[in-house]
């Protein structure tokens, strides 16, 4: 497994970086304050220097990236941790660099793509994705629902976990749907993540009192 993430791990961080490359090449077609924020009506309401967007951005993304994967590294129950979800986890960053940077430069050269929509069917497909692999991941301190009843007792983890992966996945259903059907996908979205957040939580903890009483 070590040398399929070790591999992994190249490849995510190239491609966490690779804004930066775009953005040289874009160089002298960017304006010199980018849109670098966009509020819940999609449109930016904050602005950065060319350089930061092009450099800053990306480095602190693979800051974070890189974070992940040594928290992963030194977790005291890594052996828990399949090639696969930690090949799930090292993804999510490069995704979101990728992504970032699209409506970034796309903004900043006078392409309005739709920030909400696109959100939605990225966040969307996102929690799809987790939830598939919510049940299949073992008890562990750096991915999964980390709280203390999951964490203390096996059987409550592996129970929360296959509640929690399709609440996930419906949940990502529903995000991506308000992406094609209504023009309130951040509503949708506020509304959606408490839910998929609290009930594995409230769950995870009514399985804690059952078993004690």
């Amino acid at each position: 497994m070590k040398k399929i993430n070790n591999r992994t791990v190249i490849i995510t961080t190239l491609l966490t970086l690779s804004p930066v490359i775009i953005g040289l090449l874009l160089w002298n077609k960017l304006p010199e304050q980018v849109p670098t924020h966009f509020g819940f009506d999609g449109q930016p309401d904050s602005w950065s220097s060319r350089t930061f967007a092009v450099f800053g951005l990306p480095l602190i993304l693979l800051l974070v990236h890189l974070i992940c994967v040594k928290i992963t590294d030194i977790d005291p129950k890594g052996e828990n941790i399949t090639g696969k979800i930690y090949g799930l986890t090292l993804w999510i960053t490069p995704v979101v660099s990728l992504f970032v940077s699209v409506i970034t430069y796309s903004h900043a050269l006078g392409y309005e793509l739709n920030v909400n929509f696109a959100a939605s069917i990225m966040t969307g497909m996102m929690f799809i994705v987790i939830g598939n692999y919510l049940p299949k991941c073992r008890q562990n301190y750096t991915i999964g629902i980390k709280i203390p009843w999951t964490l203390a007792d096996e059987d409550n983890w592996n129970r929360t976990h296959r509640m929690a992966g399709p609440l996930w996945m419906a949940g990502g259903l529903v995000i991506m749907l308000s992406g094609l059907i209504t023009g309130n996908q951040a509503l949708v979205m506020l509304l959606v993540l408490p839910v998929i957040t609290l009930v594995p939580v409230l769950y995870s903890y009514h399985l804690h009192r059952q078993k004690q009483s």
